[in-house]
């Protein structure tokens, strides 16, 4: 069968689906370096990992949207109104508290990147005709990613999302475990038994889309399920998350564009565009994470600026909104004109 990759074998292989293999296998070999890592060099991790991966492929997402003349034209009110309703939400849920808020958008950001791998697998499965076989795809990378999560709901981890007790308020539900746990397996052998028969009997083999779905139960599961690390969660989580978000990006809106089309865009289409790229996303990142952190934070940079805390209700969300706005606008932009959904 013709593979439905998105740029080639090499590309789709190496930066959107082998992170979360290539992550797991680094972990299980060097377990114990990885902890005098987390120990001793906080200050790097966070700032590879955090800044230079998560927080950038926020910003990669301007190459898509609003370093697009003709795109802001076409939907202006979508890409001014988003911001200012993500700035809106912020400081209407800060008044509920701090938790509440940091709760929130925790749920959010779960929901975003759960949806991207939904999106990519519909990518991947794009050729396929739409039965209850791709369904069952669609179903299987929910269970991987939803099942994981409840299971932090109700379990202590050693890792947040964003700051401590951020679910507490989930603990209080009664225990789901073994039903839902019995429910994942369940979904899980059924779409093994499901890929493999259709193996069998069409003798073809959907490559990109099984890697997808395999690497969402591996990030998810072992990430957050099967080791209970901050720095393992991390790595599994943002790796995953964020390369293969960028590389779409960058696939997308510049490699597979002629210049005609890219126009002042046409710069990045080269080697030195790709590291041009790079720096501009890490750049928006660091330039946000510094203001986080002489702001808010204090823990990594700290210039005494003693804010007030009366400020954080206006400043906290205000600071939240190109995160907020990411997490919003990716509802729409990579929506199917036919079909809706996508990444």
């Amino acid at each position: 069968m013709k593979q439905p990759w998105i740029h080639n074998a090499k590309t789709d292989g190496w930066f959107i689906l082998s992170p979360p293999f290539i992550i797991l296998l680094v972990i299980f070999l060097f377990q114990k370096q990885i902890q005098e890592l987390e120990n001793k060099y906080s200050f790097y991790t966070w700032l590879f990992l955090i800044v230079f991966v998560d927080v950038a492929h926020v910003y990669s997402t301007l190459f898509k949207t609003y370093f697009v003349k003709e795109e802001i034209r076409r939907r202006k009110f979508l890409y001014y109104g988003i911001p200012l309703l993500s700035w809106l939400l912020g400081l209407i849920l800060y008044q509920f508290g701090s938790l509440t808020f940091w709760s929130v958008l925790a749920l959010i950001a779960v929901f975003h990147f759960i949806r991207q791998q939904y999106g990519f697998t519909r990518i991947y499965a794009r050729f396929e005709p739409d039965h209850w076989n791709k369904k069952l795809d669609e179903i299987a990378v929910y269970s991987a990613a939803i099942f994981p999560m409840l299971y932090w709901f109700k379990t202590p981890r050693a890792f947040t999302w964003f700051i401590e007790n951020e679910f507490r308020w989930l603990h209080q539900v009664p225990d789901y475990i073994p039903a839902i746990t019995f429910m994942y397996f369940g979904i899980l052998i059924l779409w093994l038994s499901k890929t493999m028969y259709d193996i069998l009997k069409t003798k073809q083999v959907n490559i990109p889309k099984i890697a997808l779905i395999s690497g969402t139960y591996v990030s998810w599961y072992f990430g957050i399920v099967y080791f209970n690390n901050d720095l393992v969660f991390t790595f599994l989580n943002v790796i995953s998350h964020g390369i293969p978000y960028i590389s779409l990006i960058y696939i997308r809106e510049i490699e597979q564009k002629d210049t005609p089309q890219l126009k002042a865009l046409y710069l990045f289409k080269s080697s030195f565009g790709i590291f041009l790229f790079i720096l501009i996303i890490i750049g928006f990142a660091f330039f946000e994470e510094f203001l986080w952190e002489i702001l808010v934070w204090n823990e990594h940079f700290s210039l005494n600026l003693n804010v007030s805390k009366n400020w954080f209700q206006f400043l906290i969300p205000l600071l939240i909104v190109p995160q907020l706005t990411h997490y919003l606008l990716d509802g729409f932009i990579w929506r199917s004109p036919k079909r809706g959904g996508g990444i």
